[in-house]
């Protein structure tokens, strides 16, 4: 199977051996971010630094005239990927051989949730998710769009891969984050990741809910879960706190709402592409999962797009339901950590890429290949070199 190691600009540019290593791996190619959310990262080969500090979700390349004169725009990058990273990574890059995509981080962004928390998911107590831009605010969904074509098309890049293309909720990683005193499960994430921006509200009385009676009956659903008195069973839980017409709805408003989206992103995307430029999803088969790994119908999205990334760092069961709908060219990739410092299993890559074909993974996407330590690279190595 082909393989794709996950590179940030920052673990190439001021390493000269970097792109020899990453191709040394034996991956054809590389995910290399070209927008991104604030992080800090280890370094840990880099000659000049061991941990790199992003402040702020940014474009890792100079942002183009589109943008100029709008209230919603990307944020340059600050002295961790100044000027060009992208373009000087991916240049180095393909000098080594490998073939090079963007990696685009989309409805993920503190500091616009900030700036303009106007655009934030507001939740059924009024808190505001300033991490989460709402999908649904026809200005953000704008930016979005402009912003994965932007941040996907760059000058050499054969495809892209967008992460967070739909609904983003409560689960976050945040600085220093204390919400997990209460085991939410899927159906108090599924509650609490419910909006009530105004461009939500309105969505929801197109299907036939108030959207102050359903706020209400959000925060009636959640008590039992604030007490720690209801299991979770995941969808079905929701139907039984939140009546079954009632959380059909809301989840018809939201599917149909991300899916749009997803559907307009890639279109615009593959408008301004080559020939040939391949358009991924990171996402989840569950559909009213929301996060980095959207969740979507798998149906609907692989006659979107040309294939999916799926989670597989717990298994490979989420692979079964987007290889049901696959066609002979879609690209079903298996997203594998292998930092084993982060949980992954370098160790065990072969088996697991196995069982990832088993189950209908056409591709490998290894996780991340600037965080993994020495003895993590060299396990790859020995994997892939068996493949």
């Amino acid at each position: 199977m082909r393989a794709s190691a996950f590179v940030y600009p920052w673990d190439v540019n001021g390493d000269p051996g970097a792109a020899a290593r990453i191709a040394g791996l034996g991956v054809e190619q590389a995910t290399l971010a070209s927008a991104y959310h604030s992080t800090r990262a280890l370094t840990p080969r880099h000659p000049r630094h061991r941990v790199v500090t992003a402040e702020y979700a940014a474009v890792l390349y100079p942002p183009g005239d589109r943008w100029a004169g709008r209230g919603l725009r990307p944020y340059p990058a600050g002295r961790w990927a100044p000027g060009n990273a992208y373009g000087e990574a991916a240049d180095a890059l393909a000098g080594a051989g490998v073939e090079v995509h963007t990696w685009v981080v989309l409805a993920h962004n503190s500091r616009l949730g900030a700036e303009h928390p106007d655009t934030s998911v507001v939740n059924a107590y009024g808190d505001r998710y300033p991490w989460a831009p709402c999908i649904a605010q026809p200005a953000t969904r704008a930016y979005l769009v402009d912003l994965a074509v932007e941040a996907a098309v760059r000058p050499g890049a054969h495809g892209t891969e967008l992460e967070s293309l739909g609904w983003y909720g409560l689960q976050h990683l945040h600085a220093h984050d204390k919400t997990a005193g209460i085991a939410l499960g899927d159906a108090g994430q599924y509650l609490m990741s419910l909006c009530f921006c105004p461009s939500c509200r309105d969505g929801y009385d197109a299907h036939g809910l108030d959207a102050d009676g359903l706020a209400a009956a959000v925060r009636t659903a959640l008590e039992p879960l604030w007490r720690g008195t209801a299991d979770d069973g995941g969808w079905p839980t929701v139907g039984k706190l939140l009546g079954e017409d009632t959380a059909a709805a809301t989840r018809a408003w939201r599917e149909e709402t991300a899916a749009g989206l997803q559907e307009e992103a890639v279109t615009a995307v593959r408008a301004a592409a080559p020939e040939g430029f391949q358009v991924l999803l990171h996402a989840d088969p569950v559909s009213y999962h929301c996060g980095a790994n959207v969740g979507v119908d798998p149906a609907r999205v692989l006659c979107v797009a040309d294939g999916v990334v799926v989670p597989c760092a717990g298994g490979t069961a989420l692979l079964a339901p987007f290889a049901e709908h696959a066609g002979e060219r879609t690209v079903l990739a298996a997203n594998l950590t292998v930092v084993a410092g982060m949980g992954g299993g370098p160790g065990t890559l072969a088996a697991d890429a196995a069982r990832a074909r088993a189950e209908g993974a056409t591709e490998l996407r290894l996780y991340h290949a600037g965080l993994a330590s020495d003895g993590d690279l060299a396990a790859v190595r020995e994997a892939l070199s068996a493949r």
